[in-house]
């Protein structure tokens, strides 16, 4: 992209497009970084980074540092070219200030600041100053150092010199604070942070990006890929058995579209593909991952009839079946990219299909020439697929002709409600017999449904979808549920609205939860996204004292109790094992009842699809390494307070 990405064009005052004025955001942020919670707090920093890419991208910088500060605030410092600080002539007053203070202005409007970038649609900067409590900016050109403060987004005083630095030195600081009046936390997690710029730097090869964390724990990390997305790739696929060695990479430029595509299979079942535009995630793919998909399907199919692993009557190979185990990253710059919706979710531009279906083809072709055992083992892995999808499909079509996938034969063991309008009802997935037994006694009849399941489902991080209708337990989730899997997923036929998963608050439970959690992400992902699944959420603890009782979700909560009620030989506590420890009556108090419960909701951040992709194959994939070191590193995070 070297030579695509550079521009010489000149980079001044007047190249600021001014759009429109700043008043809404913040009567209403929400519109803006998408809410006011954690998720929204730390919209703020990938704003200011996004512009400091974007000078990466334009091949005008090589560092960009992000530190939280011991106050919760943000500095992000990039050695580009330097905000602008002269006048922009059509707002009168200088570029800089228009950058911070004006919604929709920066250099990304065809003004010729960037050929290419990512960003909000170029509200970042304004935004975040909109929504801190105070920001400053300096800016490093010429020997000098130009610096203005604002306040709630307003200018606190002229863009001046306020000091002088060495003639080398370029770029730009931004420290701020976000508002606590309009945040629901300013506290950032270092661990959000880390993995939004571990992505951003492998999809923007070669740039050096550090993360320092300056509160009480102190953490520093350094992030630099010369391999860029190839390396990405292998990051994925840490946990897994790679089937080949060499990450494929494909790379070029059609009809104005820069194009890398890197992939590798693995030993896994799974399609875990990932397509970004502009170093932007599209969650929902678009005309780029179209484009890949097809030349994928189209070139695999030609070699393997060229020859001869697939016959002349033999079927063609489907996409599912030559994507099974692939890990993929499709990254592509283009100069005006069009999403379809305001979330940035899905590519339309028709021109990135071709663009995409042409580099692929190309350079995947010239690799399977050349590689003639990769290729034969890959094309070998999806003639496996392909059979396995045919068992599937005869194993799915006799389960429906004994009625055993549809509505008409609920499994068994299932308690189902009286009520049947789906927004009326929730299911409880209830690991044991005793513990179903229980709840199906404590239960509200009319809404609340109880699946009790046999131990530890399968583990379907390591089996094929044939294996996986053909397993008792989870054949009585999908039709209980009523959505179907997979492709044959539809979740206007779901009968609950709430999935509720309720395991024993131990090691053992938490691997249950972890292994229904896994197949529902897998085979079922929309259920998550649409805030269909939760976790409930047990005592740890029952206290007695008297005819006083006491439960505790946790051992803050217990040792608060002990000290409200005092602590003497009369206070009876029960460490519950289980579920089934305890009565019904217990049971519907403590986890159950609507009124008094404590639910989890299980969500997806969409925008860190992939490290949820790694952790999800680290936990439950067979390489121990990745897990001891997820283990070690994550531990000082865990915690007993189950509350939500």
């Amino acid at each position: 992209m070297s030579e695509e990405k550079k521009t010489n064009q000149e980079y001044g005052a007047d190249q600021i497009q001014i759009l429109e004025g700043l008043e809404a955001v913040r009567k209403r942020p929400g519109m803006y970084i998408g809410s006011t919670s954690e998720r929204g707090l730390h919209h703020l920093v990938y704003e200011i980074v996004d512009n400091a890419v974007d000078e990466a991208l334009a091949g005008a910088c090589s560092h960009i540092e992000v530190t939280i500060e011991e106050d919760n605030s943000i500095t992000v410092e990039d050695d580009g070219r330097g905000i602008p600080v002269g006048t922009n002539h059509k707002a009168g007053k200088s570029a800089l200030e228009v950058v911070f203070t004006v919604l929709h202005a920066g250099g990304k409007f065809g003004g010729g600041g960037y050929k290419v970038s990512g960003g909000l649609h170029g509200v970042g900067a304004s935004v975040v100053n909109a929504l801190s409590t105070w920001l400053t900016v300096e800016v490093y050109k010429d020997g000098k150092v130009y610096g203005q403060s604002y306040k709630r987004g307003k200018a606190d005083g002229e863009v001046s010199v306020i000091g002088t630095c060495d003639k080398e030195k370029h770029g730009t600081k931004v420290h701020f604070l976000p508002d606590d009046t309009i945040f629901e936390t300013t506290v950032y997690d270092y661990q959000t942070l880390k993995t939004r710029l571990r992505e951003t730097a492998f999809l923007t090869k070669g740039l050096h990006i550090t993360l320092i964390d300056n509160r009480e724990d102190k953490h520093h990390h350094d992030f630099k890929y010369d391999g860029g997305i190839k390396e990405f790739v292998t990051y994925l696929n840490r946990g897994k058995e790679a089937m080949y060695n060499d990450v494929i990479y494909c790379e070029g430029t059609k009809n104005n579209v820069y194009v890398e595509v890197a992939f590798q299979h693995n030993d896994s079942f799974n399609d875990s593909t990932y397509s970004f535009v502009n170093n932007v995630i599209t969650p929902e793919g678009g005309t780029h991952l179209s484009g890949f998909k097809n030349a994928l399907t189209k070139t695999f199919n030609q070699y393997a009839r060229d020859n001869k692993i697939l016959k002349d009557s033999d079927p063609a190979l489907t996409g599912d079946d030559i994507r099974e185990g692939l890990t993929a990253i499709i990254s592509i710059k283009i100069e005006d990219p069009q999403f379809e919706g305001q979330t940035k979710q899905k590519l339309g531009n028709s021109e990135a299909r071709g663009a995409v279906d042409s580099v692929v083809s190309e350079n995947l072709t010239y690799f399977l020439e050349q590689n003639p055992q990769v290729a034969k083992n890959i094309c070998e892995k999806s003639l496996l697929a392909q059979r396995a999808r045919e068992a599937a499909r005869k194993a799915r079509d006799t389960a429906r002709r004994k009625g055993a996938l549809d509505g008409a034969a609920l499994p068994g063991k299932l308690a189902d409600c009286s009520d049947k309008d789906p927004k009326n009802c929730e299911i409880f997935i209830v690991e044991g017999d005793s513990a179903g037994g229980s709840a199906k006694t404590a239960r509200s009849r009319a809404t609340q449904a109880i699946l009790p399941l046999r131990g530890k489902i399968l583990n379907v991080e390591k089996a094929r979808l044939d294996r996986i209708y053909d397993n008792a337990e989870i054949r009585s989730m999908i039709t209980a549920f009523g959505t179907g899997i997979h492709e044959d997923f539809d979740i206007s036929k779901l009968r609950y609205d709430k999935i509720i998963i309720m395991t024993d608050a131990d090691v053992d439970g938490a691997h249950i939860a972890t292994l229904m959690l896994t197949f529902l992400y897998r085979f079922m992902p929309e259920l998550i996204k649409q805030g269909h699944v939760y976790l409930a959420t047990p005592p740890l603890y029952k206290v007695e004292k008297g005819k006083g009782v006491w439960y505790a979700y946790s051992d803050d909560e217990l040792n608060k109790i002990m000290s409200d009620i005092g602590r003497d030989s009369s206070n009876k506590v029960q460490r519950y094992k289980g579920l089934g420890e305890m009565d019904a009556e217990q049971l519907w108090d403590t986890t159950m009842d609507p009124e008094k419960r404590i639910l989890k909701r299980v969500l997806i951040d969409e925008e860190n699809t992939s490290e949820l992709d790694v952790t999800f194959t680290t936990l439950m994939g067979d390489k121990v390494e990745p897990r001891r070191e997820f283990i070690e590193e994550n531990a000082k995070y865990a915690s007993l307070d189950l509350q939500a």
